[in-house]
């Protein structure tokens, strides 16, 4: 028994592999994802700033989106600096706690972009299907209230998962072969059987997928059977042109967490699923801004009017 609980408390720091094992390619990677960085900073403020500032985006589609560009700011940033830092560090190390922390908020936010998305289908479906009742649907209340509820319940069923992780004993190595604390190398430190671990987080990260997923299928569907029944065609490309840029953005963020996590378990982390990684903690919350602004004519025609004003 003082063996087992030996073991159970040995492992107090986590050491990262990074990002790649080539020496030649780490000034051009830290380049890559500092660039990253300062984008998703200055494309998510400046979005939060522009829907703050100017009364004509005071919308349901706007609040979203400036709810959605907060989420980003601190996803990316739950991870990045850390990952910045390993790059010009001999040491890749973080604290149990600290990987646990880091763990949490990465999960809570990832779940909460992916509720976010989903919510917004559901605002641009209202839109689209319901324009004459669309205010007295989307009040300001109601998409308050969406929101709130995104967050909790991400936040929420992060507790679970963390908890579940960071219970577990790590006796053997402390090398977690990534760049961050996440789950599938996580799992493979542990000195016991994680089978009910993986069920958890498995059935936690299906459920909310399917549920995100469930829910942006039915909404463009019936957006779909009702842009086909329009008589004009100018306005199916405005609401094509409305919906385009939520697709690209789900597309992006969806394809990269199911390719990393709900596919069959190989046993290493390979460099192809720190690709992925990469995508959803760094890419992702750099394009949703930027996809957002160069399709929406309104965004651009009011950051034309701040760059014109500010020169």
């Amino acid at each position: 028994m003082s063996m087992d609980i030996k073991n159970r408390t040995r492992v107090t720091m986590f050491e990262f592999s990074g990002l790649t094992d080539d020496n030649k390619l780490v000034p051009f990677l830290f380049m890559l994802i500092f660039l990253v960085y300062l984008v998703t900073i200055v494309g998510n403020v400046g979005m939060i700033a522009l829907v703050c500032v100017f009364s004509s985006l005071h919308t349901p589609m706007y609040y979203f989106l400036s709810c959605l560009s907060l989420v980003d700011l601190f996803y990316s940033s739950a991870i990045t600096p850390n990952m910045l830092s390993h790059f010009v560090s001999s040491k890749k190390t973080i604290s149990f706690l600290g990987c646990a922390v880091q763990y949490y908020f990465f999960c809570a936010l990832g779940c909460t972009e992916s509720i976010l998305l989903s919510t917004m289908s559901y605002d641009r479906y209202v839109a689209i299907c319901h324009p004459l009742h669309y205010t007295l649907i989307m009040t300001r209340k109601k998409c308050f209230g969406l929101v709130l509820y995104s967050s909790f319940v991400s936040f929420l069923q992060s507790v679970v998962q963390t908890s579940c992780v960071f219970s577990l004993p790590f006796c053997g190595s402390n090398l977690i072969d990534h760049y961050c604390c996440d789950i599938p190398p996580l799992m493979r430190l542990s000195c016991s059987n994680t089978l009910h671990c993986d069920m958890v987080s498995g059935i936690l990260i299906a459920t909310f997928g399917i549920y995100t997923l469930a829910t942006i299928f039915l909404s463009y569907i019936l957006i779909f059977m009702s842009v086909f029944r329009m008589t004009t065609s100018k306005g199916r490309q405005k609401a094509f042109s409305t919906c385009s840029s939520h697709i690209i953005c789900v597309s992006t963020f969806l394809t990269a967490v199911f390719f990393t996590y709900l596919r069959p378990n190989s046993g290493t982390f390979e460099i192809k699923d720190k690709v992925a990684s990469v995508f959803y903690t760094a890419v992702t919350p750099m394009l949703n801004p930027l996809i957002y602004s160069l399709r929406n004519q309104e965004v651009k025609r009011l950051l034309v009017q701040v760059i014109q004003k500010s020169f």
